[in-house]
Order: structure tokens, then C-alpha cells, then sequence
């Protein structure tokens, strides 16, 4: 019986039309091969939006995430856009599209891929067999946390106000996705604050501590924050499924993906209570090779395999997307930002004919 499924393409700025092209193709050909219907929808965010309505993340766009099952986005944001004033960068599109959805779980993995274990910049006995899971609360802290503003003081001086907050309930959710990600991995969850220093922090380490009595199958471990950075370069195989806050997962999640060799290569998948949600790659909008053919789409098609794994139920098919890039890894295709001697360099049109090939085979 035919599924049929509603996905919101959202192809933003820089690469991101290049390598969605090949995202979507991958999807057309599993569905077909797996009885699976999309119904896609494209729309505009970031600069691209800004250029089309002046505002980088319109009504009609997050209407259309709303209707849909699943939501795909390429990269925003750009050099041209850098000097608009705070709410019009394509930055802010970003947050109101997380705010919109509720989308308060940001699931990062940090996997090396066999074949690629020397493009690490680490030593290969440090990276090789890396496969860590950064859980990232996504929707509060200090992004979202008020009063935050610059204001002036009375002695005429500006400053600048951030807030870093979390109620229980939000740190409760954020610890419950953690636990449940921990226990289809290893059983191993580090959650990392700043307890000695922030009370924030030692609410967070409070209730993730009280969370995680309730799962006695799970072994929990405790990291301040500057630790946790040198830990992660150090020995980060020791490290399975990691839980922490907004800011210090954005700066973890990134150091993470390096330790891959190239952020190139890494999805995400932002998700909520309820609704769709929105699965993208790490890397940025790189506009200084947009539309030359040489960006890696292979991040924008792992992204769409955790679409299908986490926001359609459809393991099967990720699977076998999975697969096929680990295939033409083997098999020794290259783009340039994952390229070593000995090896086939591709553009990112012949790197999805390359995918689409060994599909076709599978």
C-alpha cells in the first residue's frame, strides 16, 4: 500500500538549491523503489526570502511547514545579508522557523565514516570508530531568554543584556529525548553545564540527575562545559550521547562534527512534541562556491535519511539511503572538501548521479 507524505522543501541560500536537487532525487528514486508518495512543496527562507518579501522567514513558508509531515532545508544566510539589522538577517528566519514548530530537540550525530578516518585532523587511533549523538536544547536558554537587548545606562554607556533561562519543564523534555536516544545507543548519557558557576546550570544538572532515576538502564555522567571541549578533542570515544543546553550545544555539536573531518558530511534533525520536523545538514550556506558545482550534498541527503528515520517512521528507507553513500564512499567518490590522492574527485551533480547509480543497484 502506498504512503504518501507531504515535505516542505525549504532550498534557502548559497548551495543550498545545488544540493537539495540531489536530496530530492535520492527521495523520488527510494520512494519509488519502497511504494512511498511525496507530495513536495517548495518555499522561501533566509536571504532568499528577503530578496522575494523583505522578511526572512514569511507567513506562507511557516504555513506550509505547519501542513506539512516533514520539512527539508538546505543552508541560509549569506555575506550580503550580514549588515541588516538583527531581526531581518536569515539568521532570524531560522530561530522564528524553530520557535513556530515547537522544535525544542536538536539531534546532531558526530559518526566517522571508515573511509574517511584520515580527512580528520586528528590522529586516526583518537577519531577512528567516533560515533557520538549531541542532543541540543533548541528552543530556550540564551538565544531565546529575556530581557536581551542592547540598552543605555544612565552614565550614557551601551550595554549588552543576554539571558540564559530554563524553567523545569523544558529542561524534563529536553532530558527525556536524551534518555530515550541513550537508551537505542550504548546506554552511556553525558549531559555538560556549568553548574559551579551558573545557577541555570545547576537546575539543569538537578532535574537531568532526577530525569534519569527513572531510567535505571542508563549511565549518567555529569561534564562542565570546558571539560566536555577538551574531553571531545582529547578522547572522544568516550563519549556517546550527549545532552546539553543551546549555547554550549551549538559550540559542542560543531566541535563534534569536525572531529569527522569535514562538517561537510553531517545532518541534523530538529524535533518537537508534536509536528513536523525540520531535518538540514550542519554546514553552512558556503557562498563562496554557491553555484559552481562543487559543493558536498551528501550532509542534505543524510539529512533527508533522518527525515525518513525520526520524522516519517520509515527505517527501512533510510537505510538503504545510508548505505548508498557509505557505498560510494567505498568506492572511492570524493567532493572536494573530503578529497585525498587516490581518489575520484566529483561536483555535486556527478556525486548525485553517483548516489543515484548505486540506488538504482540496490
Amino acid at each position: 500500500m502506498t504512503q504518501s507524505y507531504r515535505i516542505t522543501l525549504l532550498p534557502g541560500d548559497g548551495i543550498g538549491p545545488e544540493i537539495m536537487t540531489v536530496a530530492v532525487a535520492v527521495l523520488k528514486l527510494v520512494g519509488q523503489q519502497l511504494d512511498l508518495k511525496w507530495e513536495f512543496t517548495e518555499a522561501l527562507i533566509g536571504g532568499a526570502a528577503i530578496e522575494a518579501t523583505g522578511e526572512p522567514l514569511p507567513a506562507a513558508t511557516l504555513e506550509a511547514c505547519r501542513n506539512s509531515d516533514g520539512v527539508l532545508l538546505a543552508a541560509i544566510g549569506g555575506y550580503q545579508w550580514d549588515n541588516l539589522p538583527r531581526h531581518q538577517r536569515p539568521e532570524t528566519g531560522l530561530l522564528g522557523l524553530r520557535a513556530g514548530l515547537g522544535l525544542f530537540a536538536n539531534l546532531r550525530p558526530a559518526t566517522i565514516f571508515p573511509q574517511l578516518v584520515d580527512a580528520s585532523s586528528l590522529k586516526k587511533e583518537v577519531v577512528e570508530g567516533v560515533d557520538i549523538m549531541v542532543v541540543r536544547e533548541l528552543t530556550g536558554g540564551v538565544y531565546f531568554g529575556q530581557p536581551k537587548g542592547i540598552f543605555t545606562t544612565e552614565t550614557g554607556q551601551k550595554r549588552g543584556v543576554n539571558t540564559m533561562v530554563y524553567t523545569e519543564s523544558e529542561i524534563d523534555r529536553i532530558g527525556k529525548v536524551a534518555l530515550e536516544t541513550a537508551q537505542k545507543r550504548s546506554g552511556k548519557l553525558c549531559s555538560v553545564d556549568k553548574a559551579n558557576v551558573l545557577d541555570v546550570s545547576q537546575l539543569w544538572r538537578d532535574r537531568i540527575t532526577q530525569m534519569a532515576a527513572k531510567y535505571p538502564d542508563i549511565e549518567l555522567s555529569h561534564l562542565y562545559v570546558d571539560n566536555a571541549a577538551m574531553q571531545l578533542l582529547r578522547a572522544p570515544k568516550q563519549f556517546d550521547t550527549i545532552v546539553t543546553g543551546n549555547l554550549f550545544g551549538d559550540i559542542l555539536s560543531d566541535a563534534a562534527a569536525m572531529l569527522t573531518g569535514s562538517i561537510g558530511m553531517l545532518p541534523s534533525a530538529s524535533l518537537g512534541e508534536d509536528g513536523p520536523g525540520v531535518f538540514e545538514p550542519v554546514h553552512g550556506s558556503a557562498p563562496d562556491i554557491a553555484g559552481q558545482d562543487q559543493a558536498n550534498p551528501l550532509a542534505q541527503v543524510l539529512s533527508a535519511a533522518m527525515m525518513l528515520r525520526y520524522g516519517l517512521n520509515q527505517p527501512t528507507a533510510a537505510d538503504r539511503i545510508e548505505q548508498a553513500v557509505l557505498q560510494v564512499l567505498e568506492q572511492g567518490d570524493r567532493t572536494g572538501d573530503i578529497m585525498s590522492p587516490g581518489m575520484n574527485q566529483l561536483g555535486c551533480k556527478a556525486m548525485g548521479e553517483a548516489l543515484i547509480k548505486v540506488l538504482s543497484h540496490s
